[in-house]
């Protein structure tokens, strides 16, 4: 038996940064469906800290399993999947990844937005089957465009930044407006999909924003708007988004998530308006080293007492 604290961790993580948590912690690895119930019915009972993903959680039923939980953390900034009632009726501490990979995030949402706008995925095709750029219709520029950013946290705002830099007018879309930014408000995400060129979504998920880019919006966007999200899947109705790409009521978009996750969005598939990526614009190596050096000191300072780094 160790003397280390007993960890629980549900989302993989690479040989190098288990080494890394199992050096400090007694480190119990589950990140599939089998270990996690296996790990649970033989350490649950002893486990004092947790960490997982947003898009993982932890399920309420397994919660209740883990009596001595006092610390559960998400490694990015999400957690929408994370019980939050029911840690904290129970006081157990919670905190994430917030800040971690925003930079990677925000230069993935660039690259999908360029990639898009100058149709990227099919010059590749087409050069590759030897067609000349005489017989190719122009792409579109993207400096000096009109962005709206669905969600300006920390990660809009840091894409906002980065637009500045191609001469864009920037827009966006909050619960309320923010008073420390000098871009446009709009009060509700269909008047800044009818305002801007190119809509980028920003938000977390969550019941509270299911959906919020619906047909109404991608209308509204219209048939030369381009749409980017790099928030959460259940942001966007996939089958309102594959009709306007298919119908050309949009130009067309970029996506790191969709709502089938993990598995493909298949009325999306085959789109050649459509660039996909799969949910990995927050990885990059700098941002996940970022990532677990911050569950580590999250953890190193509930555990002594000073209190978590970034609590949720």
């Amino acid at each position: 038996m160790t003397d280390k604290i007993p960890l629980l961790v549900l989302n993989s993580l690479l040989p190098k940064h288990q080494a890394q948590i199992g050096a400090v912690y007694e480190l119990h690895y589950a990140p599939t469906d089998a270990e996690r119930a296996a790990a649970i019915a033989a350490h649950g009972a002893r486990i004092r800290a947790l960490l997982t993903i947003g898009v993982t959680g932890i399920r309420e039923d397994e919660l209740a399993r883990l009596p001595r939980l006092e610390l559960a953390c998400c490694l990015g900034a999400g957690f929408e999947l994370l019980p939050m009632d029911a840690l904290r009726a129970r006081g157990i501490v919670t905190a994430n990844g917030a800040g971690t990979n925003d930079d990677c995030v925000a230069d993935h949402a660039f690259g999908l937005l360029i990639g898009s706008v100058r149709g990227m995925r099919m010059l590749d095709r087409l050069c590759r089957e030897g067609v000349r750029r005489e017989q190719i219709a122009q792409q579109r520029n993207v400096s000096g465009k009109k962005l709206g950013i669905l969600g300006l946290g920390t990660i809009g705002q840091k894409i906002a930044k980065r637009a500045a830099g191609f001469d864009m007018a920037i827009g966006y879309h909050n619960r309320s407006p923010k008073a420390d930014v000098p871009h446009r408000y709009f009060d509700s995400p269909r008047a800044l999909a009818q305002w801007c060129d190119f809509l980028v979504c920003a938000t977390p998920g969550g019941p509270a924003t299911k959906h919020l880019v619906n047909a109404e919006v991608l209308q509204a966007l219209g048939p030369d708007g381009f749409l980017v999200n790099i928030g959460r899947g259940s942001v966007v109705d996939t089958e309102a988004l594959a009709s306007a790409l298919r119908e050309g009521r949009i130009a067309g978009a970029g996506l790191d998530v969709y709502e089938s996750e993990p598995h493909p969005p298949e009325p999306l598939i085959g789109l050649d308006n459509l660039l996909i990526t799969p949910h990995v614009a927050g990885w990059s190596p700098e941002a996940t080293q970022a990532s677990v050096d911050r569950f580590l000191a999250n953890a190193e300072g509930h555990f002594s007492g000073r209190g978590v780094i970034s609590p949720i």
